[in-house]
């Protein structure tokens, strides 16, 4: 069956760094266009970054532009998001999704989900 699988979330002091991963299995890796969002307590599940199925076309959110990096390597199904420069207001639950054919940039156009990894950038 499709999952999705996040991991690498923890604590971080402010202006510290962190990357995720997130593995896939039970699908055709590299036919998918994936994407990070989070959800901050109280607000709802926003766009982070996202990347196309040619790995050279990202896309970022203004909040983490020129401070995170988002990456995959289809030969191990796996995509990535480095953090760098973190902000409190980087704290989040940071989701991995995967798509086909759909809008990059929403929810809407994601078809799986991960449970989802815990970050936590302390002042």
């Amino acid at each position: 069956q499709e999952q999705l699988a996040e991991s690498g979330g923890g604590l971080v002091q402010a202006g510290g760094s962190l990357r995720l991963s997130c593995a896939a299995s039970g699908l055709t890796f590299s036919d998918y266009y994936m994407g990070w969002f989070r959800q901050a307590p109280g607000k709802e599940r926003e766009f982070v970054a996202t990347i196309l199925m040619n790995s050279f076309s990202t896309y970022y959110t203004d909040s983490v532009k020129g401070r995170f990096a988002v990456s995959r390597d289809n030969a191990k199904n796996t995509v990535y998001l480095q953090m760098n420069k973190l902000k409190p207001e980087d704290t989040a639950v940071y989701y991995c999704a995967a798509g086909q054919s759909g809008y990059v940039t929403m929810l809407s156009g994601y078809e799986y989900w991960g449970l989802g990894t815990q970050v936590t950038v302390s002042s």
